[in-house]
């Protein structure tokens, strides 16, 4: 499933990779807003075998939305702004 903006649509462009994959971002978006509004749709597979998950609390305060960004290391997607020419890893 893919994120669908509502509204802020006409945001500078912005362009990160994920998994050498390009994407598309807009500025001020968060990374987990780039990475689900993305063909990715989802940030990793459970664990526990109920299938793709998209981050949990969304504010920073659980383990659910891990990424690995190139120089950064690992980062939580929801609290992390996405920045031009980023390359991100799911966790």
């Amino acid at each position: 499933m893919k994120l669908v903006r509502l509204r802020d649509a006409s945001r500078p462009r912005i362009s990160l990779t994920l998994e050498g994959a390009p994407i598309e971002a807009q500025q001020g978006d968060t990374l987990l807003t780039a990475l689900l509004a993305a063909e990715a749709g989802h940030l990793r597979v459970s664990e526990f075998g109920d299938g793709p998950r998209a981050g949990f609390c969304l504010m920073g305060a659980c383990q659910d939305c891990w990424v690995f960004v190139e120089g950064m290391g690992r980062v939580r997607a929801c609290a992390t702004l996405a920045l031009e020419g980023m390359e991100v890893r799911r966790g």
